[in-house]
C-alpha cells in the first residue's frame, strides 16, 4: 500500500519538477537571451572585472553601487596657440540617470560631479592629486577613475561615510574624433558606467 502511494505521489510530483526546471532555465535558452542592457546585468558583470592597481581600493567596504546611463557633454573651445583659429572639444559635465541592481532608477549624476538620490542624499567628488585614472583598451570609452569626496562639500545620508568613488565598466562617452568647426558647437555623447562608493 505504501509503495502505491509513493509511486502515485512521484507520478504527480515529477511533472511539476520538470516545469520548474524548464521555467528556471528560460533565461539561458537561445530564444530567451539575457538582456545585457539591464542595470542588474551590468552591475553583476562589473563584479568580475579586474581593477587596475592605480584605481583599486584595498581593504574597503562597499556602501553602494549604481549603474549610470546618460551622456558626457562637450563644447567647442579655441585651441590654444592656433593661428588661424581652430577649435577643440572640452569636457563640460556628465548627465546621467542612476539605477540599482533591481533595475530601479534611484537618482541622477551631473556637473560637479555629483551623485544624488534625493535632495538630502548626495555626494560631490574631486580628483586625487595626481589624478588616478586608467584608460580603456580600444580608446572608444572614457577612462576609469578613482575619486574622493570634494573638500568643503558634506556628503549626506547613504554617502556620508564615502571615502572613495570608482568609475568602472565604462562604454562610450569620449569626445568626437572630429574637431569642432565653430565656437558654438556642442556634443552629447552617450555613455554608461558603473559607480562604486566605498569607505
Amino acid at each position: 500500500m505504501n509503495k502505491t502511494i509513493n509511486t502515485r505521489s512521484l507520478f504527480f510530483v515529477m511533472p511539476l519538477l520538470a516545469i520548474l526546471v524548464i521555467s528556471c532555465g528560460k533565461d539561458h535558452e537561445p530564444g530567451n537571451p539575457v538582456d545585457h542592457t539591464l542595470p542588474s546585468w551590468q552591475i553583476a558583470q562589473s563584479e568580475q572585472l579586474q581593477i587596475p592597481h592605480n584605481i583599486a581600493v584595498s581593504g574597503s567596504t562597499r556602501l553602494a553601487t549604481y549603474f549610470a546611463k546618460g551622456v558626457q557633454q562637450y563644447k567647442a573651445q579655441v585651441k590654444a596657440g592656433s593661428n588661424p583659429v581652430t577649435y577643440e572639444w572640452v569636457f563640460v559635465a556628465p548627465q546621467a540617470d542612476l539605477f540599482d541592481s533591481d533595475n530601479k532608477k534611484k537618482g541622477t549624476h551631473g556637473a560637479g560631479p555629483f551623485w544624488e538620490l534625493s535632495p538630502g542624499d548626495s555626494v560631490f567628488a574631486q580628483h586625487f592629486s595626481p589624478a588616478k585614472t586608467a584608460s580603456v583598451p580600444g580608446g572608444y570609452s572614457i577612462d576609469w577613475l578613482l575619486l574622493q569626496p570634494r573638500a568643503g562639500k558634506t556628503a549626506t545620508s547613504i554617502f556620508a561615510q564615502v571615502q572613495y568613488i570608482q568609475r568602472i565598466a565604462t562604454t562610450g562617452g569620449k569626445a568626437p574624433a572630429q574637431a569642432p568647426l565653430h565656437a558654438n558647437e556642442t556634443a552629447d555623447i552617450p555613455y554608461t558606467a558603473v559607480y562604486r562608493f566605498s569607505k
